[in-house]
């Protein structure tokens, strides 16, 4: 009997420490939602030849991080995450060069992005004519 109550007396001494804080902290603030230094902004970018995202083969994927600091896979990340911001996170207001001139040869090639900017969910899809509409955005987003 003796061990019985030592080992109710022991767990009853662990639950209140390690369910005391939790209980005390919910009950000062249960309406306080956590709090970060920075939004989320992570992005999956895609590319390949095709009318739509839902019948094109991703040929090209990387990945684009803008919070804390520019990082992933994207081979300019850093001035991609730049060009963004100036937009506000929006992708349809990456305009092409003026100076580009590209043939009419359609072999149209889309563009994907999935993933969050700065705490909102995106996604987006826009479809190019030919590899070189998309090469004249004046953006490094979709050079890849």
């Amino acid at each position: 009997m003796r061990n019985t109550a030592r080992w109710a007396a022991a767990l009853g001494l662990t639950a209140a420490a390690v369910c005391g804080p939790l209980t005390g902290a919910a009950a000062a603030a249960p309406d306080a939602a956590p709090s970060s230094l920075y939004a989320p902004s992570a992005l999956v970018l895609t590319t390949g030849h095709g009318d739509s995202a839902a019948t094109a083969t991703p040929e090209r994927a990387v990945t684009l991080n803008c919070a804390p600091t520019a990082s992933g896979t994207h081979p300019a990340a850093g001035r991609a995450c730049a060009e963004l911001r100036g937009v506000g996170g929006d992708f349809a207001a990456l305009q092409a060069r003026g100076d580009v001139r590209c043939t009419k040869i359609y072999d149209p090639v889309v563009v994907t992005v999935q993933g969050v900017w700065q705490g909102q969910r995106v996604s987006y899809e826009r479809t190019f004519g030919n590899m070189c509409a998309k090469d004249a955005l004046d953006s490094s987003v979709f050079a890849f």
